[in-house]
């Protein structure tokens, strides 16, 4: 047994001896949004690591993030316009004095501004976040400094074909590395969801998993599910399933039946110190989603509100910053979970190569 680390922060920017539970991971892919959220001409104001994000769509198609406080006098910039004048780049307008900033976040007019008054307004900036927009997902880079370039690309998810057909959403009262281990967690099944088409305390029974390293995280490989998870038998067949977890919060499911395929993902999106967003996403050629979607939809929020109604509870207890206690091997994932993100800050912080340091072995425990 090993207790977490519980020392006080002493800084918002992780470093290499962050403690769990404190501060967040810097030089990052965060999902942000779905592609649909973001129209052409839109401005969609995202908090995320307590950081006013503006996430956007030119009218040619392009995403662009920036700070969202115009540098004038702080106005949100999502509360503003997208202008597009001819032979001009479109900007995005302030609605407080209209001063006009390009997607790049370089400063494009001060109106009132006279031509006698001499001023630089292009050496005016608001930050720009690098963005991609891959398999119907937006990701936002969240750099350790403004400067800081993206060195690796988003997650690319094994079965995230066409449009998602189910997606759900909620805020959970936790920071996000306990909600990430509350995420891995094999054993609060049937104590949390206790439903009769999933499983319940009496069905427990020992499970033993091989997991394996994989990029920035690690994968429990491809096996038939257990035979107390009611849910997978409307799929038919022989379904076979794996689950991969990947820094710095995401976490899928990817099942497979014959040649159909479902693809459950699960992001875990920093708001604040005390406020995660998980998004849970579901793409799937399965007949099952055309039939049973409203089935499936309560299973989904009724999953994620027991979710949210223990963190609550747990919350309870952490306001005291208590040793946590976690065990082999039901909480080896916790662990692992730890010790990838103190590597990728160290990695960071000494300008080399990541090295995972999770090891292949089998897992055994109860639920």
């Amino acid at each position: 047994m090993s207790p977490a680390d519980s020392a006080p922060a002493t800084a918002k920017t992780p470093s290499p001896t962050t403690p769990f539970g404190k501060g967040f991971m810097r030089d990052a892919w965060y999902f942000v949004a779905l592609a649909g959220d973001a129209a052409p001409g839109s401005l969609k104001r995202y908090e995320i690591m307590g950081e006013p994000v503006l996430i956007g769509r030119t009218r040619a198609g392009d995403v662009y993030g920036l700070r969202d406080i115009c540098p004038h006098r702080a106005a949100p910039l999502s509360a503003g316009r997208m202008v597009h004048k001819p032979g001009e780049a479109e900007t995005i307008e302030c609605p407080y004095h209209g001063w006009r900033f390009r997607t790049d976040g370089a400063c494009a007019a001060i109106p009132s501004l006279v031509e006698d008054q001499a001023m630089e307004v292009d050496r005016i900036r608001v930050r720009s976040y690098p963005v991609r927009e891959s398999q119907g997902v937006i990701f936002v880079w969240m750099g350790a400094t403004p400067a800081s370039e993206p060195d690796h690309e988003p997650p690319l998810f094994p079965g995230a074909v066409g449009k998602p057909r189910l997606v759900e959403s909620m805020i959970f009262d936790s920071h996000i590395d306990h909600a990430v281990i509350g995420l891995m967690d094999p054993a609060h099944g049937p104590y949390v969801h206790q439903q009769w088409w999933w499983r319940s305390e009496h069905s427990m029974h020992e499970k033993a998993k091989l997991f394996e390293p994989r990029e920035h995280g690690f994968a429990m490989v491809r096996h038939a599910p257990s035979s107390n998870s009611r849910a997978y038998k409307i799929l038919g067949g022989a379904p076979a399933t794996e689950i991969t977890f990947r820094l710095p919060g995401y976490r899928w499911e990817h099942i497979q039946v014959g040649e159909k395929q479902v693809l459950a993902l699960t992001c875990l999106t920093p708001v604040t110190d005390t406020k995660t967003e998980i998004t849970q996403i579901f793409w799937s050629d399965h007949w099952v989603f055309g039939l049973a979607k409203p089935f499936l939809r309560m299973g989904v929020v009724a999953f994620l509100k027991q979710d949210g109604g223990m963190v609550n509870l747990q919350n309870e207890g952490l306001r005291y910053d208590p040793a946590l206690i976690w065990i082999d091997d039901a909480d080896v994932q916790a662990k692992w979970y730890q010790q990838l993100k103190r590597e990728w800050q160290k990695s960071r912080a000494e300008a080399r190569p990541f090295e995972n340091p999770v090891k292949a072995r089998t897992l055994r425990w109860k639920s």
